[in-house]
């Protein structure tokens, strides 16, 4: 048991220390062996954990989004919270990690890029992504509404309208190079002003 908690731990450190390598130098400038020496071990070393550096890359984003997720099911949790409040809370626990790793979307802009040049689904693979956490925004809304804090609109209109803010914010990080959305939390502070029941 404590040489798979270990295997873990030095995984979670690798893919730490490779994500601050993809930010300083960008995606395609990392190299499998500036990981390796970044993490202090050799290329043969981080053949165990990952076989190439987009796994390594693939892995960074879903720690990423996983460490969001547990932040929005902690607000979730808490019972003192409104619906609108949750809300309110998420979405500006979410703004500011984004402006904490806006160097972040950047490299991730450049990574999407390179894979819609290839032919992927790009729209496909950010969904897969994401998904969780505009479930996780739909159940709030519906509670919400259950509760009559929240108008009685469509569900997906709200979770659409919500998210696309987001979207609107990224895209001011990673190519704009806004490093603060104050506009966009305006924005959203307003939307869910709207959702609420009078």
């Amino acid at each position: 048991m404590a040489v798979q908690v270990e295997h873990e731990k030095r995984k979670h450190e690798i893919l730490t220390k490779a994500l601050e390598l993809f930010i300083e130098e960008g995606y395609e400038d990392v190299t499998f062996q500036k990981i390796a020496d970044r993490c202090g071990i050799t290329r043969t070393t981080l053949y165990i954990y990952f076989k190439n550096k987009r796994e390594i890359f693939l892995w960074s984003i879903k720690q990423f989004t996983q460490a969001l997720e547990q932040e929005i099911l902690t607000i979730l949790k808490n019972p003192q919270y409104t619906s609108i409040e949750c809300l309110e809370c998420i979405f500006d626990m979410i703004i500011t990690r984004a402006e904490e790793n806006y160097q972040f979307f950047k490299v991730l802009l450049t990574y999407l890029i390179q894979l819609q040049k290839s032919g992927s689904n790009v729209n496909e693979r950010v969904a897969r992504r994401t998904i969780r956490i505009q479930h996780i925004l739909s159940t709030i809304v519906i509670r919400g509404q259950k509760n009559g804090e929240i108008k009685k609109l469509p569900v997906k209109n709200i979770n659409d309208q919500l998210y696309m803010l987001l979207e609107c914010g990224i895209f001011r990080l990673a190519v704009l190079g806004k490093q603060k959305l104050d506009g966009i939390r305006e924005m959203v502070a307003f939307s869910i002003s709207q959702f609420r029941e009078e």
